[in-house]
């Protein structure tokens, strides 16, 4: 194979940081280990960013998300610590991931992480007819 699972996120500038704007991602394949019992989790990642200076490389996210499959973790803490390394990477002006886990002995799991910078605000939803 060519690519290996990385740890690494490439970015990119952002052309247009003088506006906020959207940016969402869906990743439908994401899998990690259970730590307890070693089985496969599997779930559905969406993250929704306000870019600033900087955007993330999607190649560099798909290998990242690639390194998960052999790791054991708790839903709450990958999801987080998959959060934290973003903001870290390119320092959004606002960033949620909603991490959407697949039924595991009949119970659903969502986690709901997001990060904002102290100054920044949302603008106003605009609702047309």
């Amino acid at each position: 194979m060519s690519t290996q699972p990385s740890k690494e996120l490439e970015t990119f500038e952002n052309q247009h940081p003088e506006k906020d704007y959207t940016i969402r991602i869906r990743v439908p394949e994401f899998t990690c280990l259970c730590p307890k019992t070693g089985q496969p989790d599997f779930a559905e990642l969406l993250f929704e960013y306000v870019p600033d200076k900087l955007c993330v490389e999607l190649k560099s996210l798909k290998l990242y998300m690639w390194s998960f499959r052999e790791e054991g973790a708790f839903h709450e803490k990958v999801t987080n610590d998959i959060l934290d390394d973003l903001v870290k990477a390119i320092q959004p002006r606002f960033m949620r991931l909603t991490a959407d886990f697949n039924v595991r002995g009949g119970i659903y799991t969502q986690v709901v992480a997001e990060y904002h910078q102290d100054n920044w605000e949302a603008p106003q939803k605009v609702e047309l007819p």
